[in-house]
């Protein structure tokens, strides 16, 4: 007797993922563009290494949107261990890294132009 090779494809698994992975991210979207709209006083007064709470906010949503696309969309949830961890650590490494130094530059040249050394003149 031979063997029924063919496969049943669930449709509905892949239509729940698809909405899960729009409803997950529709929400982080919705909460960065209310806190974008908002801005709430406590979150842009109070500072954390010399950038607002409300950045950092932005800076750590942003990159969990960056990694669930990936995790999703790149089909990483069903590799090994090691291969997602070498994609995802390494992207974020340099990501932070990146954003560290726009940040510490950025700041460098406002307070340049802040004290008067240059003037804002553009």
């Amino acid at each position: 007797m031979a063997h029924d090779t063919t496969h049943e494809h669930n449709q509905d698994a892949g239509t729940k993922r698809i909405w899960s992975v729009f409803i997950i991210l529709s929400i982080v979207t919705t909460v960065e563009v209310i806190l974008g709209i908002l801005k709430p006083e406590f979150l842009v007064d109070n500072h954390l290494v010399n950038m607002s709470i409300l950045n950092w906010i932005f800076i750590i949503l942003t990159l969990y949107k960056a990694y669930y696309i990936v995790w999703a969309f790149m089909h990483l949830e069903h590799e090994k261990k090691w291969l997602r961890r070498v994609i995802v650590w390494t992207a974020i490494f340099l990501v932070i890294y990146l954003i560290f130094i726009l940040l510490n530059e950025g700041y460098y040249i406002y307070q340049v132009y802040q004290k008067g050394y240059i003037a804002w003149d553009f």
